[in-house]
């Protein structure tokens, strides 16, 4: 009914651009900025931002299935043209394989992804809702990270775009799709890490309040007056007790959300990543070996493909683990900082409230996983440990075969 006055608008415009100013996030929107804006870009982002909420963006949802669709459908068509038709062709069965492996893991994660859209904007508007009680300190701290690989990373893999240009058109568009797949991919997954870095912010914001309350109680301060509430010694600590438990348990229902969400992404992203290292590195010692490469370098999209192709996907999945791990770990410190207080209060009250905090903390294990896989340091190692084994084996495979006399790259390409 009535309009707001140019300078309330110049003041909302200002507080706009300062919301997302980079490297210096003050809030949820602000520290996915950058995300939100790549995802658009391609194409799985159909969702509109109010100021308080997520909506679906019709004409935003209608681009995304289009693309998906199309990238999709060319992925199905691709694998025909390598399986079937040849039109396609590798220089061995071993690239073959790593093409198969790798489109359809990505063809399945594109799926997945557009699938999953609404419950992803629920969960993204949850985070919303519960990371407004972390400060702005916090988010200008995790932003640094977490801007600088979302622009880095997507830069990075756009800069491999000059080497989609081939001879041959077929060839070109195998490249245009492989890129287009692996842009989507690291946009989900860096989607996936930045929740679980606000998600690990929300756990420390809980224990820091729980220090805080530790500290009044080891001091034993009255905080009202005692002859208004003669029946409870402590009121405050009370009430600040039971809103810290009540925001832990929306906390926790989030990392099952968001567990239960990404949780088929997650597993196609571990077997990817196992896969693309493998290869990357069997085909380097094929050739390291034997001098002839059994890999056209050509039909790969990377720079200095052994090095950039590790370095990519060991670098993307050592970040998600330790993402993964650190926030675990910073939900379990809250259990050891509840039974800190529990042990310096005297207050019956207040010890009660504690041990049902505590009961609490038991019954909700906030452990970042896929399908019951704990995506943390235990499965990084594992995966490193599984690589490293793989290969020690080949290697010796190889240097018994050329002691042996045999030619063994015709038995190498067998094996894979």
């Amino acid at each position: 009914m009535f309009s707001p006055s140019p300078k309330l608008k110049e003041q909302a415009k200002g507080k706009v651009r300062k919301k997302w100013r980079p490297f210096r996030a003050t809030d949820f929107q602000s520290l996915m900025y950058p995300c939100f804006i790549f995802s658009r870009v391609l194409g799985i982002f159909p969702y509109k931002i109010t100021a308080s909420a997520f909506e679906m963006s019709k004409p935003r949802y209608v681009a995304s299935t289009i693309v998906i669709g199309i990238f999709s459908s060319y992925g199905l068509v691709v694998l025909y043209q390598v399986d079937v038709s040849s039109t396609i062709k590798f220089a061995g069965i071993p690239g073959a394989l790593q093409c198969n492996c790798y489109l359809a893991l990505s063809c399945f994660i594109a799926v997945i992804t557009y699938i999953l859209s609404k419950p992803r904007m629920r969960l993204l508007q949850t985070m919303m809702e519960i990371s407004t009680r972390v400060p702005p300190e916090s988010y200008q701290k995790i932003s640094r990270l977490i801007h600088a690989k979302d622009v880095f990373g997507f830069f990075f893999l756009l800069g491999q775009a000059i080497n989609c240009y081939s001879d041959t058109y077929t060839e070109t568009l195998f490249k245009v799709l492989a890129l287009y797949l692996t842009l989507l991919v690291f946009q989900m997954d860096m989607l996936y890490m930045n929740c679980v870095c606000v998600l690990k912010a929300c756990f420390k914001r809980i224990n820091d309040n729980l220090m805080n309350l530790r500290e009044l109680v080891v001091s034993d301060e009255p905080h009202l007056l005692r002859r208004v509430y003669h029946e409870q010694r402590n009121p405050f600590l009370l009430m600040e007790l039971k809103a810290l438990k009540k925001r832990h348990l929306m906390v926790s229902d989030t990392v099952q959300m968001l567990n239960s969400i990404f949780s088929l992404q997650l597993l196609a992203t571990i077997v990817m990543t196992f896969a693309e290292i493998t290869f990357s590195l069997y085909f380097y010692i094929v050739q390291w070996k034997e001098g002839v490469g059994i890999i056209e370098l050509e039909k790969q999209i990377w720079y200095a493909y052994y090095i950039t192709a590790v370095g990519y996907y060991s670098i993307k999945i050592a970040f998600m683990a330790w993402a993964c791990d650190t926030g675990k770990d910073q939900a379990l410190q809250i259990g050891t900082t509840v039974h800190d207080v529990l042990i310096n209060t005297s207050d019956k009250q207040i010890k009660d409230e504690l041990q049902l905090f505590s009961l609490q903390i038991l019954h909700r294990e906030n452990t970042f996983c896929a399908k019951g896989l704990s995506v943390d340091a235990t499965l990084l190692t594992a995966i490193v440990g599984s690589i490293t084994t793989y290969l020690l084996i080949l290697i010796q495979f190889m240097v018994t075969s050329k002691s042996c006399g045999q030619q063994p790259s015709t038995n190498i390409t067998q094996i894979v």
